[in-house]
């Protein structure tokens, strides 16, 4: 029998989480029986857990809001076939197996990294879309962004560098700007800078119009004093836990235009063949090692407790994962990736 994490609480200390054994049912028609591969545990889960999310589920709800996995069994009228690998966007992805209607899974390009796909459906989607929605970018144009190493920050850059543009990035750790600069950024800078003095002298002459804020506070103000008039700033994530405090010339005389971007209303007033044509085209860009995400401590799902916990610490170099490909671990419930 599959097993599955169920949050029965929220909470943040210690998190409600249980590991429990169900039965799956069969496929029925249209739908697709998943052996599930991996899964990350992302700073929406912990959010959720914690109870602060913009949206909360049901108790007791399956935890996992993306991962990927390879069909065992297809029921009649689906096309797709057994053995073939597929991200899931039906979310319960914390779990051994799932059963989803074929609408609700993309098939994904053989040979691709169970990790790296099991990351594809929140953040390099999220990256797209922003670099797409709000602006019309042209060959050159510069984008400005903070939390430049994670997940979302490095699909910016992936992507950024792919279409022409040029990213100015900020980072917390002096010692992350060697390695995205490795990876595509065009520059990379510390939080201490002031864009207000520098902005023009770090971007040859020109300013960004479009800032990706994922932090909020003083970070997110920084960014704006970055933009062009009539700049777009998108906020997405609220790392810093701080409010944004927005000058009003920066409204009056600059007439930047605030707006916020969340991947799960774009994909519930989306027509089903574009939300799975930007995830194929997705999945082709990372076949292709346009964006990587690094992977850190793994666990399985027995272990998934203090999966969260790590997760949580921010001390982790990587995403913290779930492989459900492992029912054994060593004694400090790691799996080697």
């Amino acid at each position: 029998m599959p097993a599955r994490c169920r949050l029965i609480g929220f909470g943040e200390s210690p998190p409600a989480l249980r590991v429990e054994d169900f039965e799956l049912p069969r496929a029925g028609p249209g739908e697709v029986e998943l052996r599930m591969l991996a899964a990350p545990i992302n700073p929406a889960d912990l959010n959720v857990i914690q109870g602060t999310y913009g949206e909360l589920p049901h108790l007791p709800a399956t935890m996992g809001n993306e991962g990927c996995g390879v069909i065992v069994a297809c029921g009649k009228g689906c096309d797709l076939q057994v053995g073939q690998m597929v991200l899931p966007l039906s979310g319960g992805a914390w779990a051994e197996a799932m059963v989803v209607p074929v609408e609700a899974v993309v098939l994904l390009p053989a040979g691709l990294d169970p990790f790296q796909a099991a990351m594809l459906a929140v953040n390099p989607a999220t990256a797209w879309l922003m670099i797409h929605k709000f602006q019309s970018l042209m060959r050159g144009s510069w984008i400005v962004q903070n939390a430049a190493n994670s997940g979302v920050g490095r699909a910016v850059i992936g992507i950024a560098r792919h279409l022409g543009l040029r990213t100015l990035n900020v980072v917390r750790r002096p010692e992350l700007v060697e390695e995205l600069l490795g990876l595509g950024g065009d520059v990379v800078v510390t939080e201490e800078i002031d864009f207000r003095k520098e902005v023009e002298s770090l971007c040859g002459g020109a300013r960004p119009v479009l800032a990706l804020n994922a932090v909020g506070g003083a970070s997110a103000l920084n960014l704006a004093n970055a933009l062009a008039d009539g700049g777009f700033h998108v906020t997405y994530g609220a790392m810093g836990r701080q409010p944004l405090k927005i000058p009003n010339g920066l409204l009056i005389f600059r007439d930047l235009q605030f707006r916020g971007f969340w991947l799960r209303r774009w994909r519930d007033t989306t027509p089903v063949p574009e939300v799975h044509a930007l995830y194929q085209a997705l999945a082709e860009l990372l076949q292709a090692g346009l964006f990587k995400t690094p992977v850190g401590p793994v666990y399985p799902l027995s272990q998934v407790a203090r999966a969260v916990e790590e997760a949580s610490s921010r001390n982790q170099s990587g995403k913290v994962m779930l492989d459900f490909s492992c029912a054994e671990s060593p004694a400090d419930g790691r799996i080697k990736p």
